[in-house]
């Protein structure tokens, strides 16, 4: 179990850094273009050409420079060919604790993805070549071997035969009470670790909400401290936080929310195969039990 664990967070952690990896090769923050033209750039420098009155040029020529310069130096511009990283600006807009929040999330989230994954393939609750080999046991009527062959195997079927197979001298009722009893505690741990995943996917838009609600005091907080109108650049911080925390809270709910309705539908299909398996193998202890009940 603990093995299981520490190599499914293993794979998170890899999981992760890939995403960081290669997340700035495929997204990148639209770059911020000035309203002014750039000098040298292909649509030319900027060129006023004044009146050819003296005495304007001498009042009015300076002043006007220097409004185009101001207004230059306000735009906000960023080099040409220069690109935010998304992880940057999703950092950024997130703030530090938001970011740990959904990291967390997301690690634990992929660890028990992969836990359930590896725990729910086929060979690992109902292999095919431990039916056959417990079947010719049975054949074979090599019962104690076939008990300890249903010990060794660490499968959903295995745990089950095993539960039967200790039974056997108690009767057919006897083995199947037991064998239902172990199916329901394997199907109880197996259900266990997709329930944390629906806990998940339910408390990440609520983190997200929490984010939003976040954005909008730290936005109207800039109103109510500003005295004259505060500038767009600055309302952006809050809400920024704000629609950033939602769109990750989503990002993390709806893949969750989807892996644990398909997770859900093959564990029920897996539990009615393994019960079918096991009941077709036991049923031959049935007859012996019923002849003696009639005797």
């Amino acid at each position: 179990m603990r093995r299981g664990i520490l190599r499914s967070w293993s794979v998170a952690v890899l999981c992760s850094l890939v995403l960081s990896m290669t997340a700035p090769l495929a997204f990148s923050a639209p770059d911020v273009e000035g309203a002014l033209p750039v000098p040298g750039a292909d649509e030319g420098e900027l060129e006023v050409t004044p009146p050819e009155d003296s005495e304007w040029e001498e009042s009015t020529a300076g002043r006007f420079d220097d409004e185009i310069a101001d207004a230059a130096a306000d735009e906000v511009r960023e080099p040409e060919g220069s690109r935010a990283s998304f992880l940057v600006w999703l950092y950024q807009s997130l703030k530090f604790r938001y970011v740990v929040i959904f990291l967390i999330l997301t690690f634990n989230s992929v660890a028990l993805i992969v836990m359930i994954v590896l725990g729910m393939r086929r060979n690992s609750v109902c292999p095919d070549d431990l039916a056959a080999a417990f079947e010719a046991k049975l054949n074979q009527k090599q019962y104690q071997d076939a008990l300890e062959l249903a010990k060794d195997e660490k499968s959903f079927l295995g745990k089950v035969l095993a539960a039967g197979m200790s039974k056997i001298t108690d009767g057919h009722e006897a083995v199947h009470d037991a064998m239902q009893e172990v199916g329901e505690e394997q199907v109880m741990k197996m259900e266990q670790r997709n329930g944390y995943i629906a806990l998940i996917a339910q408390i990440g838009p609520m983190f997200g909400l929490l984010g939003t609600v976040d954005g909008m005091v730290m936005a109207f907080d800039v109103i109510a401290n500003t005295p004259t109108t505060p500038k767009p650049s600055e309302l952006a911080v809050g809400i920024g936080t704000a629609l950033v925390t939602t769109i990750v809270g989503l990002w993390i709910a709806i893949p969750l929310m989807v892996f644990y309705h398909i997770v859900r539908n093959r564990l029920a299909r897996l539990v009615i195969e393994v019960g079918v398996v096991s009941s077709n193998l036991m049923k031959r202890f049935e007859a012996p039990t019923a002849l003696d009940k009639k005797s």
